[in-house]
């Protein structure tokens, strides 16, 4: 069994304060006997283009090290959310990966930028972000694990490859928002554990009335038949899950889906 803590942070324009909130909810998570630390995208700043630039240019490297020291520390693994991290005169939506000893073992470049005209929202993230182009999968002793961000839960194509590549639970680290949130967020997580059946791990932001872009929060944890093993609402809080891995063998066996893909008639991402 592991034993999932998702840390529904609400992020604060105080970077100290911020990073306070989080040390207190890793190590909730570790007294509870979790096995990951998972936080949503952007935990260590506001969802607005301003702060990524600004955070951007105070250096991510000071947010890897607390990370890293906390998963020494407390001998957690941490999905470090996501950050904005600065590389070759660029800046990425970035989530770092930390084992039991606080190396970091993986980071995803978000892959799909959020350009869009909600009702009352518009959001470019092309405007200030520069989109990765990688598929992430990383060893842990569990097995192989998968991570995207947010609006990468919308392309199951990205999903396929993380599942053929062995991915027993994919991290999603998300700031889905209260426009899109109450339609389509808890929907997608479903969606992708079913169509892949893994499970996936929906790490949302709290919901805040002190910034403009308002975070819908509702983390959910699915299992590998598209279940809901845990949710909860909006609030700062840390959610558990306690995952069975051979709960994977078994909804693949009932539907089997893998053996059943046409590669004669569409190709099969791996």
């Amino acid at each position: 069994m592991i034993k999932i803590a998702v840390c529904q942070i609400k992020t604060t324009t105080d970077w100290e304060e911020t990073m306070f909130r989080a040390e207190t909810m890793v190590r909730d998570a570790a007294a509870n006997g979790a096995d990951f630390a998972v936080f949503p995208e952007m935990f260590n700043c506001p969802y607005s283009r301003k702060y990524f630039h600004m955070y951007a240019e105070m250096g991510h490297e000071r947010s890897l090290a607390r990370l890293s020291a906390w998963a020494k520390e407390l001998g957690i693994y941490i999905v470090g959310g996501s950050i904005p991290e600065t590389g070759d005169g660029k800046i990425y939506n970035s989530c770092f990966i930390f084992d039991r000893e606080g190396r970091q073992i993986a980071r995803h470049r978000k892959v799909h930028l959020f350009d869009s005209q909600l009702p009352g929202l518009n959001i470019c993230e092309s405007a200030t972000f520069t989109a990765g182009s990688e598929i992430t999968v990383f060893d842990t002793e569990f097995g192989p694990m998968g991570c995207a961000i947010c609006y990468d839960i919308r392309f199951a194509e990205l999903f396929r490859p993380m599942a053929m590549r062995g991915a027993k639970i994919i991290f999603i680290p998300s700031q889905f928002n209260t426009v899109s949130g109450p339609g389509n967020w808890e929907m997608l997580v479903r969606c992708r554990a079913s169509d892949q059946q893994v499970f996936t791990v929906g790490a949302e932001a709290a919901y805040s009335e002190d910034v403009r872009y308002r975070c819908w929060g509702h983390s959910v944890v699915c299992g590998p038949l598209g279940n809901v093993i845990a949710s909860c609402d909006e609030t700062e809080q840390v959610m558990y899950a306690d995952i069975d891995l051979d709960e994977i063998d078994r909804a693949r066996k009932s539907l089997p889906i893998y053996q059943s893909l046409r590669r004669d008639v569409y190709p099969v991402a791996e």
